[in-house]
């Protein structure tokens, strides 16, 4: 493997913009090629990666020389049809954003690549890197005792506009529960160690949107709900979503609970929308609050300022690169697989189902 890594971007919107500026912290790689139809977009990408060979097509950006590795960033309804190209033209490692499908017709599809691929392919969940967050995971088993009860809570901005407003309609997005908060069924999955057996789940379009028009189409996209999720392990977890709390002072509040005590993260959201009037943003924090002896022990774990200007993940995109990086340079194993990205989907196409049926989803 060359010292340095060259990536080739699949998708440069808002997200595969946040990658390029995080590709470029990284000392040993950079970004060779670039396939974003969109012009104002491939502008922007541009600015960002002068030096990348940008292409007008999936095919001419896989015959580029040299490339190492592949980032699909683009809409999430062609995750799989990419990946289908990808597999059968040039199987490079392959990092895909969440979701890794948007439809259960698309599983045997996705199966079908996982089974013949040669190279790695890891699911981006960034989530799981921020570094409260990872805080968080390191210390809970500690500060539970085992973990029975988890809470997340997601309190944030609107969806953002996207090219051709994609994430505006279920149909491309795959629904808010598999667009947004995939993310969080891997965080459950991931602290609890189990899978679940049952979701059950309210949701739906309470304030966003309503008023937009496009192609004379109203948004079904949902803004808010509750899903709660029992594990095998007999754990419980619930969501709590809100996407017009934008003046929350945390964005994402996590709670496990279990026999010794309780432990919390807080993680503020993009600074950038933090107001500069109220100061300085929110520092993440993690609290730990055990049952004997009583008293909640609080620890700042703050973000490199340089990390937190580089995309609106805590400083997770970067982290994550890290540890894809050490993959394509054959150190290290793939963190969160094809699987996972699948079970994280199915957990989000549950509770779509169950949101709309007003039924319980049995996933065993």
């Amino acid at each position: 493997m060359a010292d340095v890594v060259n990536y080739g971007i699949i998708g440069c919107g808002m997200m595969g913009q946040e990658h390029l500026r995080n590709i470029a912290l990284l000392p040993n790689a950079r970004v060779a090629a670039i396939y974003e139809p969109d012009a104002y977009m491939a502008g922007a990408a541009k600015a960002i990666a002068p030096n990348a060979t940008m292409y007008h097509s999936l095919w001419d950006l896989l015959a580029h020389e040299p490339l190492d590795c592949l980032l699909i960033a683009s809409p999430n309804h062609l995750h799989v049809s990419q990946m289908e190209e990808i597999a059968a033209r040039r199987p490079l490692p392959l990092l895909v954003e969440k979701p890794l499908y948007t439809e259960p017709g698309e599983v045997e599809r996705l199966e079908a690549i996982a089974r013949r691929y040669p190279a790695p392919i890891w699911v981006a969940m960034e989530y799981r890197y921020m570094p409260p967050i990872q805080t968080f995971i390191d210390e809970v088993e500690r500060a539970t005792g085992g973990v029975t009860m988890l809470t997340i809570r997601e309190h944030r901005f609107p969806f953002l506009k996207k090219v051709g407003n994609w994430n505006r309609f279920n149909r491309w997005s795959g629904g808010t529960l598999v667009e947004k908060c995939c993310h969080f069924f891997d965080l459950m999955r991931l602290i609890l160690k189990s899978d679940p057996v049952r979701i059950m789940a309210s949701a739906g379009q309470a304030v966003n949107h309503l008023d937009e028009r496009y192609n004379e189409e109203t948004p079904d996209i949902w803004d808010s709900a509750y899903v709660i999720a029992e594990f095998a392990s007999g754990a419980r977890a619930m969501l709590d979503l809100c996407m017009y709390a934008e003046g929350s002072r945390y964005q994402e509040e996590i709670t496990a609970v279990g026999p010794k005590g309780k432990i919390e993260a807080l993680v503020p959201g993009p600074s950038r929308f933090w107001p500069t009037h109220l100061g300085a943003p929110p520092v993440p924090q993690v609290v730990v609050s055990p049952r004997e002896p009583k008293g909640p022990q609080t620890v700042e774990i703050p973000v490199d300022p340089k990390l937190l200007e580089a995309g609106d993940h805590n400083g997770s995109t970067f982290y994550q690169h890290v540890r894809f990086n050490a993959v394509v340079q054959g150190r290290g194993d793939v963190e969160v697989t094809v699987e996972d990205g699948r079970r994280a989907v199915a957990m989000g196409l549950a509770a779509q189902e169950a949101a709309s049926l007003g039924e319980v989803v049995r996933l065993v």
